[in-house]
């Protein structure tokens, strides 16, 4: 089946399902996680496919991680669909209600967007995710994933797909695009009139390309140029557990720091520590003269470049800063307006650094790995929005609505 034709089913299957009642979606998500939980074997088979070619390819490390599902990730992105269904249906929920003085009253109430095409990369959670959160919300969905996945998706929408089949949801409202090369992207990118929204998920280069050459309406889900930075009063030994777990914890993902900013102060007690909770997983550190004095010849010399690069790998940039104004300047001028933290004991400074960095999510004390829908309580997420138009940071539900004006009246003219 062609991108076209599949975008035209969903946009048909997106009418029935706008309709459809919170019963019968939340019924329809049971069904789809049942049966993943019954094709475990299927997914992991399928899976394993996927990792043995991307190591034939040389695929890192770090992104190996983001492909691979195991039994207890398969637990979690069903876990993910049992807490969606618990969360309360967005849809038709009035946001407010007015009488004029022409005694008109004017509402406005949620409603689906539609049809939402993805383009993402590596990891295959995200068809579940992605799949599940469009539903719930009354969205038809047109999925474009890479080719590293190809087996592991393909895998996941049959066994979606065909339990709904069994449901009162229309199958058409969920699609997997077949061809992973770029025309097809290309092609998805370019349906005005059937798809409402397009939302990239990956690195720097798929954004920036969706960005360029989409004529649907893209929602901006951005890369994680993440910094932790330690205040001359901080509790030292939190920062190295902070910075320990928002690099080491999962580096291949969005909300890992890839920039650690250290107040002069405490360079010389912090830095060897922080060193030495990194060194347990090798992490490479590319700082700036003043760490390399501290440290020592095994810290690379950082370039410019350094400072605004999401490694998704076990690499960090390191830079020693004169105060909390220089480390405000420093993430305004590299954030990807993802996330950022500070480490401090000062409520004046932490008050400034919340109030001054401009990001999605803004943290004091806290690992930016915590910025993820499913802890923030939305359930699974469809990603994180960098952007400021219509949603920032961890995109739930309500993110994949929009409103609609409901105007009551008594045979009023103007």
């Amino acid at each position: 089946m062609t991108v076209l034709e599949q975008a035209k089913r969903a946009k048909a299957a997106s009418k029935a399902l706008a309709m459809a009642s919170t019963s019968a979606k939340n019924e329809a998500l049971a069904d789809i996680a049942k049966a993943l939980d019954h094709k475990r074997a299927q997914i992991l088979a399928a899976n394993e496919t996927d990792i043995a070619l991307a190591r034939e390819n040389g695929m890192a490390s770090a992104m190996l991680d983001r492909l691979t599902l195991t039994d207890e990730r398969i637990s979690g992105i069903i876990g993910g669909i049992h807490e969606v269904i618990a969360l309360e249906d967005p849809i038709g929920v009035f946001l407010s209600m007015s009488t004029r003085p022409n005694g008109l009253q004017i509402g406005k109430k949620r409603v689906p967007l539609g049809v939402i095409a993805i383009i993402y990369e590596s990891r295959p959670n995200v068809t579940v995710d992605a799949a599940v959160l469009c539903l719930k919300a009354g969205n038809a969905v047109v999925l474009r994933g890479g080719k590293e996945a190809f087996h592991t998706n393909s895998a996941l929408m049959e066994i979606m797909r065909n339990a709904l089949a069994k449901s009162e949801i229309p199958a058409d409202a969920l699609h997997l695009v077949g061809d992973t090369s770029r025309e097809s992207a290309n092609t998805l990118m370019g349906l005005t009139g059937l798809i409402d929204v397009l939302i990239p998920r990956g690195g720097a280069g798929l954004i920036r390309t969706v960005l360029e050459h989409a004529k649907v309406p893209v929602i901006e889900t951005g890369t994680g140029v993440c910094h932790i930075y330690a205040d001359s009063a901080a509790d030292l030994e939190m920062a190295a557990d902070i910075i320990q777990n928002a690099k080491c914890s999962r580096p291949s993902v969005c909300n890992a720091a890839e920039t650690l900013l250290v107040h002069k102060d405490i360079a010389e007690a912090f830095l060897p520590m922080a060193k030495a909770r990194l060194d347990e997983y090798k992490v490479e550190l590319r700082g700036d003269v003043e760490t390399r004095r501290i440290l020592g010849d095994s810290v690379i010399p950082a370039t410019e470049e350094d400072y605004g690069m999401e490694f998704l790998d076990y690499i960090l940039a390191v830079k020693v800063v004169a105060d909390l104004d220089e480390a405000l300047a420093h993430i305004a001028a590299h954030s990807s307006g993802h996330s950022e933290c500070i480490v401090t004991e000062s409520y004046t400074n932490a008050q400034r650094f919340l109030n001054e960095v401009d990001a999605a999510a803004v943290y004091v004390n806290a690992s930016t790995r915590f910025t993820d829908g499913g802890v923030f309580g939305l359930g699974a997420e469809i990603g994180i929005s960098t952007q400021k138009m219509h949603a920032r940071g961890p995109m739930g539900l309500g993110e994949l609505t929009c409103t609609k004006f409901v105007v009551y009246g008594d045979g009023q003219v103007r």
